[in-house]
């Protein structure tokens, strides 16, 4: 009866390890770690990249447990938040119930729906092609009213909660979801009583965004001038644009030369609002547009003081007399490009 009960005493023990005792190995200075496991992944897959990385004291107990709360049959993709202190039975549990962390996305001052594709792949499991393919797909943009240049102003910038397995196609749906939450009621009449679709609004608000990222106060009133350029039939003649369509955005000073260039979304050769917007607007710049500050400017030039702030004009002899000393103390700085 001793040996029978030191026998199961050693069994119990040997059991009790390979259940309950801990068995994370963290590196040094280390107290969290994340699991990721594709949604194609085996349960071989999972073993080799735990082997790979060094994660577990023993491998072979967590084969056994696995294997008896019959987990190598039940995997579930997702992102998994581990601690230093879990056990064989703790990890496996948490694994097989598919309770993922979710990851935090958060995006703005984004120029492209390239960008905005590939930053987003960086947080989940999806491909920035795949991304890239579904908010481009014909019917999805014929039947929610946008278009490839367009399209980017479905993303309204905010933190986000993901599942990193959320499919491409699922992030499409609650990109829309939250695009048609932003728009409400009282959005939707704003954007009415100025006469713009939403998807122009975006784009004016993407110029508000560029021409004024620095003293945010003054947006509305950068808003109102474009807003009395575009009822007046004039060009908006804005350099964020003609940035934006020489893609070169180390330009600290646009040329006349650059004004020829032949772009849809130059705006100093084309009347209207460009095709798309030229970046992700931020919530601000959108609501500026929303409530342009009523006005009869028609000009705007960076203040000489380079403080960030604009001069105003009403007609072009007084915007002349602004843009020279604008020049004027470019010149002074050697700010040739």
């Amino acid at each position: 009866m001793i040996i029978g009960m030191v026998v199961l005493s050693i069994i119990g023990f040997e059991l009790y390890k390979k259940i309950c005792k801990a068995n994370i190995r963290f590196g040094d200075e280390i107290e969290e770690r994340y699991i990721f496991i594709d949604s194609d992944d085996e349960f071989s897959d999972l073993v080799y990249m735990l082997k790979s990385y060094n994660l577990l004291l023993d491998i072979e107990s967590f084969k056994w447990v696995a294997d008896k709360k019959n987990y190598i049959n039940n995997i579930k993709p997702g992102r998994y938040f581990i601690n230093k202190d879990m056990n064989n039975n703790e990890l496996i549990n948490l694994l097989r119930s598919g309770k993922q962390s979710p990851v935090k996305v958060t995006f703005n001052n984004i120029r492209s729906l390239n960008s905005v594709s590939s930053k987003l792949s960086s947080y989940l499991e999806a491909d920035s092609s795949d991304i890239l393919e579904v908010f481009l797909d014909e019917k999805f943009l014929k039947k929610n009213n946008f278009n490839e240049y367009n399209i980017i102003s479905i993303f309204i910038p905010n933190t986000y909660e993901f599942y990193w397995n959320t499919s491409a196609t699922k992030l499409r749906q609650r990109m829309l979801k939250e695009y048609k939450l932003f728009w409400n009621k009282s959005r939707v009449n704003k954007a009415a009583e100025i006469n713009l679709s939403f998807q122009d609004i975006s784009t004016l608000a993407s110029i508000v965004e560029k021409e004024q990222n620095i003293r945010i106060d003054e947006r509305p009133t950068i808003a109102g001038l474009y807003l009395n350029r575009l009822k007046k039939g004039v060009r908006l003649e804005s350099d964020p644009t003609l940035i934006f369509a020489l893609n070169d955005f180390n330009i600290n000073r646009v040329l006349n030369k650059d004004k020829k260039v032949k772009s849809p979304y130059n705006t100093y050769l084309n009347k209207g609002i460009p095709p798309g917007p030229i970046c992700i607007p931020s919530i601000n710049a959108i609501d500026a547009v929303l409530n342009a500050e009523e006005h009869k400017y028609i000009f705007m030039c960076a203040k000489e003081d380079f403080s960030g702030y604009h001069n105003f004009a009403k007609n072009y002899a007084q915007h002349l007399i602004n843009a020279r000393k604008y020049q004027k103390m470019l010149n002074k700085k050697k700010i040739l490009r």
